[in-house]
């Protein structure tokens, strides 16, 4: 009985350490983003995006969302996209397309810094989720206009609640949302310990082992890479910001972790999510899921023959006494 309370004990300690240092990354960026949105910055950027909607076959207007999903989040992008009239002329094709890039860029500002923060290089992290966000848009309209396939109307089948206007309700809603993470954080760190202790963890990795290997990511960091997939990039920053500070895992398998975090997270809730506006399966979670993996094992072998010093300065950093350390036996094959 005492060592189950001090597991318990141990659990609570462990998330409420990883909350608080999610609160230090998530609180400025939350009212930067707030001062942002007041100051009427963004549709400067949807304007800059326009030219990209239109190489993905979306009219320019929809860039409005988009910088919307990234400069915010998913459900602030989803309440612009239903309060656009042409939105509701698109089809399902191009509504797929949209809410693919969404999935793969979006709320920028806090993962961006939960990344930095894990160990790898912001710049970088971001233009690799635009970058992919914008090829796999304009691959999915090739293949949609090619075959001919989901060009009828499309039907959006969810309509927001109205809400209150206000500062004061708008600092509740930010409060109740870092509760909730704090929750999160605890059942995901309590479920993870008890997978551990049934020796299910050890299941999960080796049957995706063998994939995580090729894509650079060893056996320390594929459970947390799990719970980023399934769960989000926040939660599983979180953990992998825990374990990067206990050098128990390596730079590139934290950097290799959060780069596939980042294009394919909360396959679940996210995907869901978009599926409420219309989007098809076949683009924002088959396609996406196969490109992710397909771009990750694209990038080991590139990183493979990349001098150190590109990777430390670019990539992710490494101490300098250790830049000429690493060797071919230490890559992924």
């Amino acid at each position: 009985m005492k060592s189950f309370a001090k597991a318990i004990y141990s659990v609570i300690k462990e998330s409420f350490t990883a909350w608080i240092e999610l609160l230090k990354i998530m609180v400025p960026i939350i009212i930067a983003v707030k001062l942002i949105a007041e100051l009427g910055l963004l549709p400067y950027l949807a304007s800059a995006l326009e030219p990209l909607m239109h190489l993905m076959g979306l009219p320019g207007i929809m860039g409005l969302v988009w910088a919307t999903a990234m400069v915010n989040n998913i459900y602030s992008a989803m309440i612009v996209f239903v309060s656009l009239p042409e939105s509701f002329e698109l089809t399902v094709a191009q509504v797929t397309i949209l809410s693919t890039a969404i999935l793969m860029a979006h709320a920028l500002p806090i993962e961006l810094r939960i990344a930095q923060r894990a160990g790898t290089r912001l710049i970088f992290q971001g233009l690799f989720r635009i970058g992919c966000a914008l090829i796999l848009g304009i691959i999915l309209n090739f293949i949609y206009e090619w075959g001919g396939w989901l060009q009828a109307t499309n039907t959006v089948v969810w309509r927001p609640n109205p809400q209150p206007d206000g500062l004061l309700f708008w600092i509740f809603s930010q409060l109740k949302n870092l509760g909730v993470v704090f929750v999160i954080i605890l059942i995901l760190m309590a479920v993870i310990r008890f997978l551990d202790h049934i020796r299910a963890t050890e299941l999960f990795i080796w049957l995706l082992g063998p994939l995580f290997r090729l894509m650079g990511i060893g056996k320390e960091a594929a459970s947390i890479t799990i719970v980023g997939l399934t769960m989000g990039l926040a939660y599983g920053g979180a953990l992998i910001i825990k374990e990067a500070r206990t050098e128990k895992i390596k730079k590139q398998d934290i950097f290799f972790s959060l780069t596939l975090m980042g294009i394919a997270h909360s396959l679940i809730e996210d995907t869901l999510l978009m599926m409420l506006l219309g989007a098809h399966l076949s683009g924002i979670l088959l396609i996406r899921l196969i490109f992710s993996v397909l771009i990750i094992l694209l990038m080991v072998k590139v990183w493979s023959v990349l001098p150190d010093r590109f990777v430390h300065k670019y990539l992710y950093p490494l101490p300098e006494d250790n830049l000429n350390a690493r060797n071919t036996a230490s890559r992924p094959a």
